[in-house]
């Protein structure tokens, strides 16, 4: 049988997605250079390709998932991305910030899409999403939705980790947070110093999830901007159209 005809830069490309996805920190490119034994040039080159399409984003000087892999792994995502991405840059062009759209699946809390706010701002999710449902404006949005099981499924099988001094990290209040009945969520600086991010739960057809911006905490949302929001909520579960999860 003829040996399969390889590209090797996609292999290394592959290579540095391995590498980047075995860490639980971002990682600097010296650093993937040596994992993968590749000249730190051929390095440079690829992580910028792989940054530019969303297979990898930059964070604090290092390199970790970015949302087009995270998002690529659900073959039903891939259907709703024409039609929520959209909503998502229409968001954040009028409230110039930096969106989110994050759904519950099997157990866990997922970041589906994302539009970077001007000149490319947004969180860096130095914590992965699925770590971090406490201390997020829309982790709380979905785990307030959630159905009392699986609300406590989720609690229990999550370290609260301390990742400001603003984080909950006790049990006991994040339940009695979540019984607020509010039509937004917030975080005031819980994930991240100095930023706050706002969110709107999306409930439609058997999903739970929730449409997020972040903000520089000085800076609040107004009445209208806060009604943008909602209805991009809205607008985002019509979109999605069939359940991602059945609860």
């Amino acid at each position: 049988m003829a040996e399969p005809t390889l590209i090797g830069s996609v292999q290394k490309a592959l290579r540095l997605l391995e590498a980047v996805a075995s860490s639980t920190m971002p990682l600097p490119a010296k650093k993937l250079a040596r994992m993968t034994e590749l000249p730190l040039p051929t390095t440079y080159h690829l992580l910028r390709t792989l940054e530019f399409e969303g297979y990898l984003s930059k964070v604090d000087g290092g390199y970790a998932i970015g949302a087009t892999a995270l998002t690529v792994q659900n073959e039903a995502v891939q259907e709703f991305l024409p039609r929520i991405r959209p909503v998502l840059r229409s968001l954040s062009a009028e409230l110039g910030a930096a969106t989110y759209l994050t759904t519950y699946q099997e157990g866990e809390i997922h970041l589906l899409a994302m539009v970077e706010g001007p000149e490319g701002r947004s969180v860096d999710l130095w914590v992965g999403v699925h770590e971090s449902g406490h201390a997020t404006a829309f982790g709380k949005a979905i785990l307030a939705n959630l159905s009392e099981e699986l609300r406590d499924d989720y609690i229990n099988s999550h370290d609260l980790h301390d990742l400001t001094p603003n984080t909950i990290t006790s049990k006991g209040n994040l339940e009695r947070s979540l019984a607020e009945d509010v039509p937004i969520w917030s975080d005031k600086e819980e994930y991240l110093l100095g930023i706050s991010c706002h969110a709107a739960p999306i409930c439609s057809n058997g999903l739970v999830g929730a449409v997020a911006v972040s903000l520089p905490s000085q800076r609040t949302l107004a009445a209208e901007e806060l009604v943008s929001l909602k209805r991009a909520a809205r607008r985002l579960g019509l979109a999605m159209g069939t359940p991602l999860i059945t609860i």
